[in-house]
């Protein structure tokens, strides 16, 4: 697992620790020196601790004028024994909330099992992005997505058919945005 670091291929366009409005912001990262781990495997150092023992995320991209952040996971996302939900709403997209982001699409081909709790903090987040707002998956593994469907989360995420096809690493953050709006869009229409 310590060779899966998170997408960089837009650093140039942004960067977590830059943005005064990430909770990532002013964090110095190492390149060498690896502290981090899942279940005793050591992970990149780029990867952010979000209070988690399973699973870390990367701010990949956030738009504050079209309110939106793209952000990679990897681990486990484990709500029965660590409540990874409350981390995750509590400490990231509560912070991004207050700036207004209510579209969120959420990476996770590097996310391995789910194992589920109540559905609280979802339903938290849910009511928190309006109706404008949505949460997607893209590129989750098909056993994972079934584990979200079974623990009744279906009703919260939008994932997916072509959701599951995107190659959105050949995109830039506007265009990967602009092609799930339009799914998202063709859907509800």
């Amino acid at each position: 697992m310590h060779g899966i670091e998170p997408f960089y291929n837009w650093r140039h366009l942004y960067i977590a620790s830059e943005d005064n409005q990430s909770p990532f912001y002013n964090k110095e990262y190492s390149e060498f020196e690896y502290t981090n781990t899942i279940y005793n495997f050591y992970i990149h150092p780029q990867w952010d601790d979000i209070g988690s023992e399973t699973i870390y995320i990367k701010i990949l991209f956030v738009d504050y004028e079209e309110s939106y952040a793209i952000i990679e996971l990897i681990g486990e996302w484990n709500d029965a024994i660590n409540n990874d939900i409350m981390f995750l709403k509590r400490d990231i997209v509560d912070e991004l909330n207050n700036y207004g982001i209510n579209k969120y699409i959420l990476i996770g081909e590097n996310v391995l099992n789910f194992h589920t709790s109540d559905d609280s903090y979802y339903e938290e987040w849910f009511e928190d992005i309006g109706d404008n707002g949505w949460i997607v998956l893209i590129n989750f593994r098909d056993h994972v997505l079934i584990e979200f469907k079974q623990a009744h989360l279906d009703y919260f995420f939008i994932y997916g058919g072509e959701l599951d096809e995107i190659n959105w690493r050949t995109f830039s953050p506007g265009k990967l945005f602009g092609n799930v709006s339009k799914i998202i869009n063709k859907r509800l229409s």
